[in-house]
């Protein structure tokens, strides 16, 4: 039944219906909600059997998770921003052991500077460590999503991150169906881990591999992540024959006779398909949940008219461009398909629908660069260049913006 509730309690409830049996917790807006809603019922007994531990940092909460997971328990924590750069050593070491560990990422912007809105810069800075990574449009996808990470994760052991934008989704209330008991008990199978420390059969993980094997370890783990492709249309098509939740890869809307198509992760996909409704030009919009390992075969597939894609990026790679983006030129690779970068919403700017369809009208008149920044202020931009170039002690640029925005009380130090 569908209730009116906050996402991150939406997603508490249903990762407690997946009977995690340990939980390491580290407060950090904006995913702080989840974990304290998994303590409030470790604490009431509605959850149990499962430990609760409460540590000093997100670094902590990974090296807990990495233990716990290692000795035979279904583990789960959560994190965000500069929490989730913290445990980077960490989470590099989950993969690579094998562990299947599923962690919420709350998306929001890393600094300097400090920054508590939404991008996607956290994740995608970790998007190379060995993680599946699933990005939610809604919070109804969220919640599907993790019930899918779990057994995602334990099927192959490997780890599994849910990424959802921090605030846009994890502090919205809306009507959402968390799925019951009996019906994650029926998809989610009782954990048996396929690698368990145990001193009556001892032995040894994390050990030293030299340059003999490394090269065939690191490709054993890539070759391992990329079942993942394989098995989700599986696990989603079960996941919806149990509890009505539609979940996919990659999801299509209005691509039939579309010659350009707007791609994007996570909740703004929302609002792309809004700006593309009230237009007259035939533009579709691809959204992609499962953006590691990289769907490049389904891509392909559902852009194969097109002949402008569009990537919407909220996050970028400085001194590079787009980071989606790259991969999409990759999967497409021998077309002539044009794809342009535009990078949308950094540390939680609205992406409106009416710069969506401004940036489209620049698309349809051949006038969208291969790189852009949505409702840059160029002349915020020209002043603060023209203010380090005349000026030795300049200070930080981003002091030098607040001013010139006119933001109370900034100064040049």
């Amino acid at each position: 039944m569908r209730r009116q509730i906050e996402g991150s309690r939406a997603i508490a409830e249903t990762v407690a219906r997946c009977r995690p049996q340990v939980v390491p917790a580290y407060p950090i807006t904006p995913q702080t909600h989840i974990v304290e809603g998994l303590g409030a019922m470790v604490k009431a007994g509605t959850l149990a059997p499962c430990e609760y531990i409460t540590v000093e940092s997100e670094f902590g909460a990974m090296s807990a998770a990495i233990g716990a997971s290692a000795a035979g328990a279904r583990t789960y924590t959560a994190t965000a921003s500069q929490g989730l750069l913290y445990m980077a050593e960490a989470l590099f070491n989950a993969s690579g052991l094998g562990l299947p560990i599923v962690m919420t990422v709350a998306n929001r912007a890393i600094g300097a500077p400090i920054n508590i809105w939404n991008d996607h810069s956290d994740s995608m800075s970790q998007r190379d460590c060995g993680w599946v990574q699933l990005y939610a449009e809604d919070n109804q996808t969220a919640v599907g999503l993790h019930v899918l990470a779990f057994r995602l994760a334990e099927e192959l052991s490997v780890p599994v991150m849910v990424c959802v934008d921090g605030f846009v989704l994890t502090h919205a209330f809306e009507p959402i169906e968390v799925p019951d008991q009996e019906s994650v008990d029926a998809y989610l199978p009782p954990y048996r881990a396929r690698q368990v420390l145990d001193p009556d059969e001892p032995v040894t993980i994390g050990a030293m591999v030299g340059p003999e094997a490394f090269t065939e370890v690191r490709y054993l783990a890539h070759h391992q992540l990329e079942q993942a492709i394989e098995h989700f249309p599986r696990l989603a098509d079960e996941y919806a024959a149990l509890t009505g939740g539609s979940l996919a890869a990659v999801s299509t809307y209005r691509v039939d006779g579309a010659r350009t198509v707007v791609l994007a992760l996570g909740s703004v996909s929302g609002t792309i398909k809004d700006a593309v409704d009230e237009i007259d030009e035939p533009v579709g919009v691809v959204t992609l949940t499962l953006y590691r390992p990289f769907p490049v075969d389904e891509l392909r597939t559902v852009l194969t008219a097109a002949e402008h894609v569009i990537v919407l990026e909220r996050a970028f790679a400085p001194g590079a461009g787009g980071v989606v983006s790259a991969d999409v030129r990759t999967a497409l690779a021998g077309r002539q398909t044009r794809v342009s970068t535009v990078v949308a919403g950094l540390g939680g700017r609205a992406v409106t629908k009416a710069s969506i369809q401004a940036m489209l009208a620049d698309a349809a008149a051949n006038r969208l660069p291969e790189l852009s920044f949505l409702d840059l202020r160029t002349d915020i931009v020209e002043e603060e260049l023209a203010r380090r170039d005349s000026a030795h002690r300049t200070g930080p640029h981003s002091q030098g913006v607040l001013r010139i925005a006119g933001v109370p009380g900034s100064r040049i130090g």
